[in-house]
Formats: C-alpha cells, sequence, structure tokens
C-alpha cells in the first residue's frame, strides 16, 4: 500500500572524487581563515569565559529602548556595557565587564544598573563570573576537545588502521576549527554551550565517518584490482541514501531547535546546522579522498574481520 520513500535512487554513481582537489583547497582556505580569525578578530566570549556579569531584564512597556538604554548606563562609567534582546522585544541581556576590586565592585556595578533603571524594570537573573574562573573554564574546554580528539583518533586506530585514523582526526580538526572559525566570523557569542556543540559535532561527524570507512575496507577486501578512485567512489554512493537520511533528519531537528528553542539555545543549535553540514561536506569531501595518498592496498587481511557484518549492520 505505502511505498518506501527513496531520497536517493538506486545505483546512483556520483563522482565525487573528480573535484578533490579543489573541495581540498577549498578545506585549507577555510581552516587557514578560521584560525586567522580566531587570532586577528577574536572569539566573542559569553560570561563563562571572559568574566563579568550578565543581567536579564524585562522592560516595563511592550519593547525596550536599547538605545536609551545604552546612553543611560554608559554614564555609569562601569566600562563598555552590552545590551542585547533575549527572546522578546522587552528582555534584554546586560552584560557588564568585569570590574576592579572583586566581588564587593561587582555587587556595586549590579546596584548602581538597578537604580540607574528603577523599579518598573523586572530583574529576571543576575549571573557573575570571575576572572580566575573564566580562565578555568577556557583552559578546562581546550583541555575537553584535545581529549576528545585523541580518544577518537585512538578508537579509530584500533578499530582500523593508521591511515584511517589519521584522515578522521584531520576531518574532525577541519570540522572543529571551522566551526570556531564561523563563531569568530559572525561574532556570536562563543560560551560553555558553545563548546558543547564543538564536541557533540566532533562525535556526529566521525560516526559519519565510521559508516563510510567501513564500506571502503570491505570493498578493498572484496575488489583487489579495482582502482582505489573507483573503489573509493562506489563506497561513497552506496552510502549515500544512510548519509542523507542521517543528515538530513538531524538537520530537520537542530533547525527546528534554532527556531522555538529559545535564545539560550540558538547558538547551540546554530553551531550544530554548521557542524552538520561541514561535518558531511568533510567526510565525503576530505576524510574519504584523503585515503588515494594512504596507500591502502598495503592494509593486512587480519584486521577488521568482521567488516562486512558492520557494514550490514550499517
Amino acid at each position: 500500500m505505502f511505498k518506501p520513500l527513496h531520497i536517493v535512487p538506486h545505483g546512483t554513481r556520483i563522482n565525487f572524487m573528480l573535484p578533490h582537489k579543489l573541495t581540498f583547497l577549498i578545506s585549507v582556505v577555510m581552516v587557514v581563515g578560521s584560525i586567522a580569525l580566531v587570532f586577528t578578530k577574536g572569539l566573542n566570549f559569553g560570561i563563562d569565559f571572559a568574566g563579568g556579569v550578565i543581567m536579564e531584564v524585562k522592560a516595563p512597556t511592550a519593547a525596550a529602548d536599547l538605545g536609551g538604554m545604552r546612553s543611560q548606563l554608559d554614564g555609569l562609567e562601569l566600562g563598555e556595557i552590552a545590551l542585547q534582546e533575549f527572546g522578546s522585544p522587552d528582555i534584554v541581556l546586560i552584560r557588564i565587564p568585569q570590574q576592579d576590586g572583586g566581588e564587593v565592585a561587582t555587587q556595586a556595578a549590579v546596584a548602581k544598573v538597578k537604580e540607574s533603571l528603577g523599579s518598573e524594570w523586572q530583574y529576571r537573573r543576575t549571573e557573575s563570573v570571575g576572572p580566575k574562573v573564566g580562565d578555568e573554564l577556557k583552559s578546562s574546554a581546550v583541555w575537553a576537545s584535545i581529549f576528545a580528539m585523541l580518544g577518537i583518533m585512538a578508537y579509530i586506530w584500533f578499530r582500523y588502521e593508521w591511515q584511517f585514523g589519521v584522515n578522521a582526526v584531520l576531518a574532525l580538526f577541519h570540522d572543529c576549527v571551522t566551526t570556531v572559525g564561523f563563531f569568530a566570523l559572525t561574532g556570536m557569542e562563543f560560551n560553555l554551550t558553545t563548546v558543547a556543540a564543538v564536541l557533540t559535532i566532533a562525535g556526529y561527524s566521525v560516526n559519519d565517518t565510521v559508516v563510510i570507512y567501513d564500506r571502503i575496507r570491505y570493498d578493498l577486501r572484496r575488489y583487489k584490482s579495482m582502482p582505489l578512485t573507483q573503489l573509493i567512489n562506489q563506497a561513497l554512493n552506496e552510502t549515500l541514501a544512510r548519509t542523507t537520511v542521517t543528515s538530513g533528519l538531524t538537520l530537520l531537528s537542530v533547525v527546528a531547535l534554532a527556531f522555538w528553542g529559545g535564545e539560550a539555545m540558538r547558538g547551540f543549535s546554530i553551531a550544530m546546522i554548521w557542524g552538520i553540514l561541514i561535518g558531511t561536506y568533510s567526510t565525503i569531501c576530505v576524510a574519504s579522498p584523503m585515503l588515494l595518498y594512504m596507500n591502502l592496498r598495503n592494509i593486512g587481511s587480519d584486521k577488521g574481520k568482521n567488516a562486512e557484518a558492520s557494514v550490514q549492520k550499517a
């Protein structure tokens, strides 16, 4: 009664390997550009990393006058105060930079802001992070990312061969660096939620890569005389339906989260949207074509005897 929906027709033969040198160049440009943006423009660190005070306030009117608020609060001489709508026009996030003098100065700054705005405003929450805590969180985020990549590399190296492990880590590095570069380019807030998104992207990307690597290794043992370019193309086409469905459904979920998840989840969802797109791209255009230069024909037959079974399960 109901016919299955085939997003990718059977027998698809797309030549993914034809432009692989061009995609390598694009990837190098994106990675180098991302690193350059981080060191030149920098990241818009949130309160988690930069330290300071964040206040969520609700205006007594239907919409807050951000221009008037900025002029009013700048007169308090508390540094460069940032204002941002948060979910609706009458809710504003006020970011106060770190104050000299410790906790006493921080509380005094919050009191000044409340006194300046008046009692008509609703003060929903106030969060404060000291500079030492911010530096510790930065360090923890960096080490978490490094250990995650090392763990993934170790797993793939053990599960497959070193050629696959090296390429998978290069693809992961590509995905994570370009995600951070995307935040540097757009100026979106980079906080602990964003770090969680980057680590999620790493796990998602390697999952997609592992499925295609299973197929490539299986085909290596099945077609011993087939040229590598043709073999990798065949593996990519054989797994294209799975890649399309998995990436498409995940993308629909995070797009819905971006629209209806509220401002608190906006950064995470946008990072995930970018990560799904760049992760799918890197699996097809970076991780797989790089195997051409890894002398795969020397892979022994002892490792991965269960490759066929794992491909069938995937």
